[in-house]
């Protein structure tokens, strides 16, 4: 039985891909702001890792200029998701509303996203890798749902749609 039990936990391990685990000594130089300040919004936001080894992603969302959201993008060089079904991330909000953002190709227009509400507790969100879809400056396109067969960037987007200060904690990114 405890082999059984062994071969379950090692299969399970092996599933398993970290994309990003935060440390107090993790680089973070692929991890980049974008906030509306692109299109002449006033939103801004910073992003790094705190003393006990959390990314920190915060700041003030402003509806000003037409503006309306912060993000921080994580590029790196392309891997797939082919055997993933889920990505998991151990976070804690601030009970906003946030989205998980991916890119087949940096160079995509478009990204795939997932909304998910936060608690103000340690969370693992699970997000079902099927259930991205395609959306490109808030509009749904009629593309097909992501499949994980290529992964160049991980994004987290706040855009509620109203002037609010937000904080968002990040313990560590997989994919399962």
């Amino acid at each position: 039985m405890k082999l059984l039990f062994s071969l379950i936990i090692l299969s399970f391990a092996m599933n398993s891909m970290l994309l990003f685990d935060f440390t107090e000594k993790c680089d973070i130089s692929n991890w980049k702001i974008v906030d509306d300040g692109v299109m002449g919004g006033l939103s801004s936001s910073t992003f790094f890792v705190d003393k006990t080894g959390n990314g920190i992603f915060k700041g003030s969302v402003s509806l000003e200029n037409n503006g309306g959201f912060c993000s921080v993008r994580y590029f790196f060089k392309p891997i797939s998701l082919k055997n993933q079904k889920t990505f998991s991330i151990r976070l804690k909000g601030d009970g906003k509303k946030y989205q998980l953002r991916v890119k087949s190709k940096v160079s995509d227009y478009y990204s795939y996203i997932y909304e998910f509400q936060t608690t103000t507790d340690w969370q693992t969100v699970e997000i079902p890798i099927s259930e991205m879809y395609a959306s490109f400056r808030g509009r749904t396109l009629n593309l097909p749902n992501y499949d994980g067969n290529n992964l160049e960037e991980v994004a987290f987007l706040i855009g509620n749609k109203k002037e609010e200060d937000f904080q968002l904690l990040i313990d560590k990114i997989e994919v399962k």
